[in-house]
């Protein structure tokens, strides 16, 4: 069944959400700075796609204090407002005050405060919260001065077990939605040592991960759990009940279907970089790959982005013999202009050594014959 989820903002992926935030909280530090209101930033996506790491991350990367909360965890106000307790005034009298939560963050300097997958909470707690998106405040406590506010929450309009929120409460934030994109999601796994067979099965079927238990989380979990068996067509049994007990059948089925056809033993970035003999050994390797009774540009797509990330992470360490085999690889006579050109523009990013490729004359005709 097709759901009609609803959305708030532009669909982005992930490094281009962290770009977002980055502004989102710049622009809140500079209103902070002249007395205005801060503006909370909510990220909607389904399950499983990143959207807490993402945010967990940037913090990590940036310097930022960091501070979670859960709301469907709450059971009353007091959870959120703070539990009352009986103390005495500066004249001695008796006075109900509330004590601040254990959660709340205390110390000042920047800082993000997670309000993680908010419409889960139920609709007394939501109204509660109201008042501390507007004025990152509440009746017993206040957001410390450096803090952002920054939520997450599942789509409302389909299978999800959501409070809907009304306008009254969107309209107290900025929101964007967090997608799956392949390619994103490759260089992150390549970056976090994802088994490489997973990294090609994904950029393989990218299509494949938006199924209900098949997503970026379910698909990690599973490819840790066969890093340590060498042989998976040796293992078919364990992978498949591996496989089964975190993802989808039609997920499973396509895994299976990946291994025997051994597609799981693409040729890697490193062993293309670091041949010796490139025209005998990798390039005959990779066209018979290739060259079939249909040809796998698929095949060749997935080589392409991952040697692309690997050699984006790795530019301070690609030495010159290695530089000639990106020329090389660019160069194949069976690899398609658009990916070639695509390769090409991505590795635009790089520093001046890697750019050293599009020095060589030949490469440079073929490039600018498209």
């Amino acid at each position: 069944m097709k759901h009609q989820y609803i959305y708030y903002g532009t669909k982005c992926n992930a490094q281009e959400l962290e770009n977002f935030l980055a502004y989102t909280l710049e622009t809140n530090e500079r209103n902070e700075q002249l007395g205005r209101k801060k503006t909370p930033l909510c990220i909607w996506g389904e399950h499983g796609i990143g959207k807490t790491e993402t945010v967990e991350r940037f913090a990590k990367a940036h310097g930022y204090q960091w501070a979670y909360v859960a709301p469907a965890q709450f059971e009353e106000m007091g959870d959120l407002t703070g539990m009352p307790h009986i103390s005495n005034n500066e004249k001695g009298e008796e006075v109900t005050r509330l004590a601040i939560p254990e959660w709340v963050p205390q110390t000042e300097g920047k800082g993000i405060l997670l309000i993680d997958d908010v419409n889960r909470a139920d609709d007394r707690i939501l109204r509660g919260i109201m008042q501390l998106l507007q004025n990152y405040e509440l009746v017993s406590w206040k957001i410390p001065k450096g803090w952002h506010i920054v939520l997450t929450a599942n789509p409302d309009g389909g299978d999800y077990s959501v409070t809907p929120m009304d306008f009254a409460m969107l309209t107290r934030m900025r929101h964007i939605t967090l997608t799956f994109d392949a390619k994103t999601w490759a260089l992150w796994a390549e970056k976090n040592g994802v088994d490489e067979r997973g990294i090609s099965f994904v950029l393989t079927y990218p299509e494949l991960v938006s199924g209900e238990r098949t997503t970026p989380r379910t698909l990690v979990q599973f490819f840790d759990s066969i890093q340590e068996i060498r042989d998976l067509k040796k293992d078919l049994s364990l992978v498949k009940m591996l496989a089964d007990s975190t993802l989808d059948s039609n997920t499973v089925t396509a895994f299976m279907a990946f291994l025997n056809n051994d597609l799981a033993k693409i040729i890697s970035p490193e062993d293309i970089l670091t041949s010796k003999k490139f025209d005998k050994e990798i390039y005959e390797k990779i066209k018979s790959l290739v060259q079939q009774e249909v040809k796998r540009v698929d095949i060749l797509s997935v080589i392409t982005t991952r040697l692309v990330n690997y050699i984006l992470l790795n530019q301070d360490k690609i030495k010159k013999e290695q530089i000639d085999n990106i020329k090389s690889f660019l160069k194949m006579d069976f690899l398609p202009n658009d990916i070639r050109l695509l390769m090409s523009r991505d590795l635009a990013s790089a520093n001046a050594e890697i750019k050293k490729v599009f020095a060589d004359a030949e490469l440079s005709k073929i490039l600018l014959s498209y």
